[in-house]
């Protein structure tokens, strides 16, 4: 059996493709063991990997939960095994960009949420499912769409479930942009890219510090900022030695 998850390294950059083509990589429990696998893996390799961008294989970013995995009876490790890994994908120490074309719905969209980052393609659909079904969100939704588009715009997609274009989705802040399908991955790649021309010390203390004072008031976010920053990166000296040469 080929692997569901792929991975692929360059210059500090780690792709992650969804591998299930013919499945619309649609979101099986045993995709999920070898997708936390990487997670897990990448973490650990701060030295190694500055960025990560997470996409899939074929026509469709993916379909959401595979459904006739469920039907089926296969069940993941644990009980929120799904969204654990959502969630250390969240906590990943570097920035994750999801790069979405076609259907991204319900569990694909709150994976896509989970990333820091996302490009849509024009052909990208984003959808909110749950209702359609008779389910209730316990992979993030409620807690990250508000968070990324608002109160007003999450509760519609959520009670509508209608279908965000690629655009749309850019215009309403729950992507970054939108690109041409023939460019998404150049696009991503580019972002990831510009993002490792900067320190990643700097990367990473910038999203545990966003990520992390979200938890916050204003005033104890501050508080948190100071108390928290971890100041000067390694690689201070090199860069002020650059800029002035």
């Amino acid at each position: 059996m080929s692997a569901q998850v792929l991975r692929e390294d360059k210059d500090g950059l780690a792709i992650l493709t969804l591998n299930r083509p013919e499945a619309l990589n649609a979101l099986s429990p045993s995709l999920f063991v070898e997708l936390r696998q990487h997670i897990d893996s990448i973490a650990e390799q701060t030295e190694e990997i500055g960025c990560v961008i997470l996409c899939g294989k074929g026509r469709s970013f993916s379909a959401g939960n595979d459904l006739k995995a469920i039907q089926a009876g296969e069940v993941a490790p644990s009980r929120h095994f799904q969204a654990e890994t959502l969630d250390a994908i969240e906590s990943l120490p570097q920035p994750v960009i999801a790069a979405v074309q076609g259907h991204c719905y319900t569990g694909s969209l709150e994976l896509a949420l989970a990333c820091d980052l996302m490009v849509t393609a024009e052909s990208a659909k984003l959808a909110d499912t749950h209702g359609k079904w008779g389910m209730s969100p316990t992979w993030g939704m409620s807690q990250r769409l508000p968070r990324r588009v608002g109160l007003l715009a999450a509760k519609e997609m959520m009670f509508s479930g209608r279908v965000v274009s690629g655009a749309e989705a850019a215009a309403m802040g729950l992507a970054n942009r939108c690109v041409p399908d023939d460019e998404l991955m150049r696009s991503a790649i580019a972002m990831g890219q510009g993002f490792l021309q900067n320190s990643w010390f700097t990367l990473r203390a910038d999203k545990m510090l966003v990520n992390q004072g979200l938890n916050y008031t204003l005033a104890d976010g501050l508080a948190f900022e100071r108390n928290n920053s971890p100041g000067r990166g390694p690689d201070l000296e090199d860069r002020l030695k650059e800029f002035g040469s």
